[in-house]
């Protein structure tokens, strides 16, 4: 906005008696610029060049050659004193396009859920010291602790079972809807959730350590991502957009016209400048994830929206989990309780 402020006696049309403010101007232009050029545009020519490196045109690769053709072209108007340069045009690029990056980064956190394993266990559990029950928060769970579980709360990290009968569904983790009977002394994965009585819980591995936070965070099926569909249409987009930048520069040069063939290189750079094509993919699939959860459907992340689209078969298991297996009717049979009891069972409730 500053550089614009100083392109006015440019948009004005001064006098000639006032043309020493226009040099002082597009000298001041110029040293603004600079800091743009070299760290504000860093984010483009990184990711330019690591698409180099991989033999592969992303689609930063026009807006970075745009930005350093422009200031260029720019230095050599003001200090060849043969015109007025576009560094107004060029910190315009590079200031719609990383608010653009921003809008893209608040958009995706607003619109998806967090899908960090953290999101799906309590903020903190009730752990034993000396006897006495205290509330701990799930960062400051470590190994020895003694965790008591209640019926229908999540297990946040692996341990060992030293008190009570546990019977833990795994649906979570394993898709399996059938409680899981442990023992006194089994081992207890993080993830399952207990339906039977209170249960007490040795923690033996930190809540970052365990096998569900493991599970989560498995990069063994990384590899074999596929491309984005942005990227994909970036490449062609790329290609197409430096090949008619090239071709009709060349025109004019071959023209004679050398000004007007820079003009139109840089022109065709700049107006061609994808932002919408950032910013589809982002509202999209965040929109998209807005619907599924509003549904109920949890993706672990956007990727597996563009997973879905080349989905050919879909094949259904775990009988219990997708269908409804909670529909029980309780009914009570024996004497009546007396306060006395209905107050002991009342206490071992957990909501």
């Amino acid at each position: 906005a500053n550089v614009m402020l100083l392109s006015f006696p440019e948009y004005l049309g001064l006098e000639h008696s006032e043309l020493y403010l226009q040099k002082i101007f597009r000298y001041i232009s110029f040293l603004l610029a600079l800091p743009v050029l070299l760290y504000s545009a860093l984010p483009f020519y990184k990711s330019a060049y690591s698409g180099l490196q991989h033999k592969y045109m992303n689609i930063d690769a026009p807006i970075a050659l745009a930005i350093v053709l422009t200031f260029l072209r720019s230095c050599y108007e003001i200090f060849w004193q043969v015109g007025s340069g576009y560094f107004d045009s060029m910190t315009g690029i590079v200031f719609f396009m990383l608010v653009g990056r921003i809008l893209q980064e608040k958009t995706y956190q607003q619109l998806s859920f967090d899908r960090d394993y953290k999101s799906y266990f309590p903020i903190a559990v009730t752990a034993l010291k000396d006897g006495k029950e205290a509330t701990k928060a799930l960062p400051d769970i470590v190994v020895g602790d003694t965790l008591l579980i209640h019926n229908n709360e999540l297990i946040p990290a692996d341990g060992i079972l030293t008190k009570g009968k546990a019977y833990i569904d795994y649906s979570f983790v394993t898709g399996e809807s059938i409680p899981v009977l442990k023992e006194m002394g089994e081992l207890i994965y993080a993830g399952g959730k207990q339906t039977g009585g209170n249960m007490e819980l040795l923690v033996m591995k930190e809540v970052s350590q365990s096998y569900l936070t493991r599970l989560w965070n498995n990069d063994a099926k990384k590899q074999q991502k596929t491309t984005p569909f942005t990227d994909v249409i970036s490449k062609y987009f790329s290609i197409i957009v430096l090949f008619l930048a090239i071709t009709a520069s060349a025109y004019w040069f071959i023209q004679g016209n050398d000004m007007r063939a820079w003009n139109v290189l840089t022109t065709i750079l700049i107006v061609a400048c994808p932002c919408a094509l950032l910013l589809a993919n982002t509202f999209t699939n965040g929109h998209i994830l807005g619907i599924l959860s509003n549904e109920k459907m949890y993706l672990k992340n956007a990727d597996t929206i563009e997973a879905i689209a080349n989905t050919t078969h879909i094949v259904f298991d775990k009988t219990g989990t997708i269908t409804d297996s909670d529909h029980l009717q309780v009914q009570f049979n024996g004497n009546p309780l007396t306060p006395e009891l209905a107050s002991a069972v009342r206490s071992l409730v957990s909501h």
